[in-house]
């Protein structure tokens, strides 16, 4: 037997694959949008895919399991309360699936969704691991608050942790300390508050280090798992509804979306769509189009983009170099908003001047430092970062995710200046700020010197 653990860093995202050697057949669980990793490594092994296996929909990337069946032919195996619009069969608890000397064995275990699962691993008779998917983390269990919305089935957020409390203690406790296991995410995912930055542990390890399985009332377990979640993205119910359906094969997705004419005026643009100017920030301060915002390329790219654009706003990608692009558009794809992709296009070799292109203007450093009541300053840090450490007394916080619905309570009295922890949402915000307010109202980005305040 093989556990193959796949990272997709730029979600913090963990899925597996589990070969039986003697039959040369594989296990899939949760795949991420992207299906080349997984058929290279099932042609590394001279294996098939015969197997796919969902947690549940998830919220905060794009599964591949209808492409993967459409691909190879291999089974989709959900709960009943997925809620699936597509072929599968049901695998609630009860059901298991065999492999030669592999059982794999489905355990209901709503909490973070009412549709969750956790999968164990028998291997020649004996518990080896347990899947968790998004029920139990390294150090943290699955937040309970994404699904009040979203999805055809339905709860609250005190409704899950109370179903979460018990499913942790009934299915998850009972297990032998030697059971590995293999969560769906690790640290950087917003599916949970404390994740550890492991990739996997022991049931014996997570009894003694993991919040969630220490002894404690229903009550005072609810109020910790409810207290300080991390901000939800908006396009977190979005991806629910597209898992529950099954995402078109990403290939022939991005195919159809157009390289834009680099011969024709402004390009062709749907000037009412946003350009999400994927280069880094210095670059971007010293030129870019209008209506622009400045999302950098990196393992954040995903998470802003889908909490800055909403689902179903029309917008374009730029980037730097074709070396550049690839990568974006797949971590768009992971997302699903290769839907709302209008066109790409990369700026290299192009003459980046004339009156269409805009600059920022480099913030007077000094004169910040001895007047900063001289200034409004923008704080666009995650509400638990500004609870810890107000950086400036009298900032204005809004965070980036909500700074789009929230641009009225911007006062334009004074200059602005912009933060956040590091430099990387603060170029986001300013370019947001400029686009929206559209004024010439000075608009200045702190950038990474803001790690001189603190």
């Amino acid at each position: 037997m093989k556990i193959h653990q796949f990272q997709n860093q730029n979600l913090s995202h963990f899925s597996y694959a589990i070969l039986e050697e003697n039959t040369k057949e594989i296990v899939l669980i949760d795949p991420s949008r992207d299906i080349d990793p997984y058929l290279d490594w099932a042609g590394e092994n001279k294996a098939r895919i015969k197997h796919v296996i969902e947690t549940h929909p998830h919220a905060d990337f794009v599964s591949s399991h209808l492409e993967i069946y459409q691909r190879t032919g291999a089974q989709i195996h959900v709960s009943t309360a997925f809620g699936a619009l597509f072929p599968h069969h049901t695998f609630d608890t009860g059901n298991s699936i065999h492999l030669g000397e592999i059982n794999l064995l489905s355990y209901n275990t709503p909490g973070h969704s009412p549709d969750s699962i956790c999968i164990l691993l028998r291997y020649q008779g004996k518990d080896h691991s347990l899947f968790t998917g998004d029920t139990l983390f390294i150090g943290d269990c699955g937040r309970p608050d994404l699904r009040e919305i979203a999805g055809s089935h339905n709860a609250s957020r005190e409704e899950l942790a109370l179903e979460m409390y018990h499913s942790l203690r009934k299915v998850i406790l009972p297990l032998q300390n030697d059971v590995l296991v293999y969560p769906a995410h690790g640290a950087g995912s917003l599916c949970g508050k404390s994740l550890s930055s492991a990739s996997s542990s022991t049931v014996g390890a997570e009894k003694i280090g993991n919040w969630s399985l220490q002894e404690s009332l229903p009550e005072e377990f609810i109020k910790t798992l409810l207290s300080d979640q991390p901000f939800m993205p908006a396009y977190f119910g979005y991806d629910v509804d597209l898992n529950q359906h099954g995402a078109p094969i990403m290939k022939s997705s991005l195919q159809k979306i157009p390289y834009l004419n680099r011969n024709e005026e402004d390009f062709g643009l749907d000037k009412s769509a946003i350009m999400v100017d994927t280069r880094k920030q210095d670059v971007y301060n010293s030129g870019h189009y209008p209506n622009s915002f400045n999302i950098m390329a990196g393992n954040s790219f995903s998470t802003w983009l889908g909490s800055i654009i909403k689902p179903h706003e029309p917008f374009y990608i730029l980037a730097g170099t074709e070396k550049e692009l690839d990568p974006i558009l797949i971590h768009a794809a992971d997302i699903g908003y290769d839907a709302f992709l209008l066109g790409f296009l990369t700026i290299e070799g192009l003459p980046f001047e004339g009156p269409h292109v805009q600059n920022l203007e480099e913030l007077p450093l000094d004169d910040f430092i001895l007047h900063p009541e001289g200034y409004t300053i923008l704080d666009v840090r995650n509400p638990g970062e500004v609870k810890e450490k107000i950086i400036f007394q009298g900032s204005l916080s809004i965070p980036l995710f909500e700074l789009r619905d929230r641009l009225q309570e911007i006062p334009l009295h004074k200059p602005i200046v912009v933060h956040c922890a590091a430099g990387y949402r603060s170029a986001a915000a300013s370019s947001i700020l400029r686009t929206c307010l559209e004024t010439d109202h000075p608009i200045y980005d702190l950038g990474d010197r803001i790690k001189d305040f603190m």
